[in-house]
């Protein structure tokens, strides 16, 4: 009667064992495609990154240009005031 016990109790370890096997090589499984994804983002991260640093410098200009506008705006119209006080 102990002795069905024992081989019972090594049986259930023995499933249990198996299992928690079965469960790690899953893990693995998903490890590595994770690690395949994320070395693939990398890849495409840096593909793009030439394309993203351009957009950086375009809004660079931009900004600048934007400024340039505004002073631009503003000294015309103290031209526009000036000249209507000469038309007086």
């Amino acid at each position: 009667s102990r002795l069905i016990a024992t081989n019972e109790d090594y049986k259930l370890l023995e499933n249990m064992n198996k299992l928690t096997s079965l469960k790690y090589l899953e893990m693995k499984v998903i490890a590595v495609n994770i690690s395949r994804n994320l070395k693939d983002l990398i890849q495409k991260y840096a593909a793009l990154q030439p394309y993203l640093d351009q957009i950086t410098l375009i809004e660079e200009q931009v900004a600048a240009l934007e400024q340039a506008s505004c002073k631009l705006d503003a000294y015309s119209k103290k031209l526009e005031a000036k000249y209507k006080k000469l038309e007086r």
